[in-house]
């Protein structure tokens, strides 16, 4: 911000210093043609009627037989010319050609001055058209009458007006800018605080609350973000008691229903029930896990990350499961290792459940950690990618729980390695399968 009012002055001066230069032109043109052009028609009117005739030694405006302004070595100026024919037109005065030369240094001055038709000129410029620096000659010719001669002042431009257009924005970046730094650093600090603590904020977690500083706006504003996490704090610990409650409450039932379940004869029917029953509490724990991940219970610590998911693949091989383990080096990580064995387990669960096998590695890159399981099964199409990872959603539509849960694996696992700071991708193969990608920062 500071930079855009900082261009914008500068902006506004160039332009000021553009108007200001154009103003000095106009007015020095002014200043060397308007008296040119009444002392000519002056001249030649005293001239017409009797009085004193215009000679070449004598007098302001001087007449001579011949442009009296060598074709070079002379600066010329035909906007000079082109002014002083349109006032010589508004005063009634014909004219024929307007020649100007700025004149040289008197060192340099050994041309026109040095015959004698000039002298008498020169004489009259060097003691006259210098004391605004320089003397503009301008010579105007009267068809069959010779030429007209006069010398007009000609300013040269200096440094007075850089320097106080410089002199004048030093003052207005004093004035105006620093001011403006001053409140834009008032506003802004309150606000990057505010910023920086809502970014930091996780519920659960202990802080205190943001001085209200600032101009009102502004404090307004942090006291009502205050008031906010408050208001989450309290929300989430509500949330947290009603599922301590609705655990504990279908927890107990489905112990009852367990025990019940050995009285029965049947042996077929005895097993289906052990297996509805262990299938409800594996749901409700994943309903759980997912409503509480924000406020996670467990600490993190420091783990080898490939031992842990060497463990969850073991696991698996025990059950007698089709899942392999690329050995890899030992990789110090800071995480919560129950909730990532928990969504290592939800990907290999998947990738045998849908590809058969899976083959799991970790892949050490410069500033991230993967780890990518991959199986052999037919993929997930491309437009589907997204919708997998949504609550309650499954690809396979049928109702069978052979075929698929409840649609909870990838969202939790999402919502675990999101909240280390990853991200979950899923990339099908060229040559067939699907590669589940854990991607976590190597400063977790």
């Amino acid at each position: 911000m500071a930079l855009l009012i900082a261009l914008a002055l500068f902006v506004a001066q160039a332009i000021n210093f553009g108007l200001i230069l154009r103003d000095r032109i106009e007015f020095r043109l002014a200043q060397a043609t308007r008296p040119v052009a009444s002392r000519i028609a002056d001249a030649l009117d005293r001239e017409a009627h009797g009085g004193r005739p215009l000679t070449a030694d004598r007098g302001r405006v001087r007449r001579l037989t011949a442009d009296p302004i060598p074709p070079t070595g002379y600066e010329r100026h035909p906007e000079v010319a082109a002014e002083l024919r349109r006032q010589l037109a508004e005063q009634g005065v014909t004219v024929g050609r307007i020649d100007t030369g700025l004149r040289p240094s008197p060192d340099d001055d050994d041309g026109w001055a040095s015959n004698d038709r000039s002298r008498a000129m020169d004489h009259a410029m060097n003691r006259r058209g210098d004391r605004d620096g320089a003397a503009l000659s301008i010579a105007v010719e009267q068809p069959g009458r010779g030429w007209l001669t006069i010398t007009a002042p000609w300013p040269q431009p200096g440094p007075r007006l850089l320097i106080a257009l410089l002199s004048q924005t030093a003052i207005l970046y004093i004035i105006v800018l620093l001011p403006v730094l001053w409140i834009l650093r008032r506003l802004s600090r309150p606000l990057r605080d505010l910023r920086t603590a809502a970014e930091r904020f996780r519920p659960g977690e202990p802080g205190t609350p943001m001085p209200a500083e600032g101009p009102d706006d502004v404090a307004a504003l942090i006291a009502a973000f205050n008031a906010l996490r408050l208001r989450v704090t309290a929300m989430l610990d509500e949330k947290d008691r009603m599922l301590g409650a609705i655990g504990h409450d279908l927890r107990t039932p489905l112990a009852a229903l367990r025990v019940r379940i050995e009285s029965v004869e049947d042996d077929t029917d005895r097993a289906k029930m052990i297996d509805t029953v262990a299938e409800m509490n594996r749901t409700l724990d994943d309903i759980l896990s997912l409503a509480r991940l924000g406020r996670p219970s467990e600490p993190p610590t420091d783990v080898d990350l490939a031992a842990l998911v060497d463990a969850v693949v073991e696991d698996f091989r025990d059950l007698g499961c089709e899942v392999s383990f690329v050995e890899a080096d030992r990789l110090r990580m800071r995480l919560r290792p129950s909730l990532m064995r928990r969504a290592v387990r939800n990907l290999i669960e998947n990738a045998v459940k849908y590809g058969v096998s899976a083959e799991v590695r970790v892949e050490v890159g410069a500033s991230t950690v993967a780890i990518v399981v991959a199986d052999h099964g037919p993929g997930i199409p491309e437009d589907r990618m997204g919708d997998v990872f949504d609550a309650f959603t499954r690809l396979e539509n049928s109702r069978n729980r052979e075929t698929g849960g409840i649609g909870l694996g990838l969202s939790l696992a999402r919502a675990i390695v999101r909240e280390a700071g990853g991200e979950i991708r899923l990339v099908n193969r060229v040559d067939g399968g699907l590669d589940a990608i854990i991607e976590l920062p190597r400063s977790t």
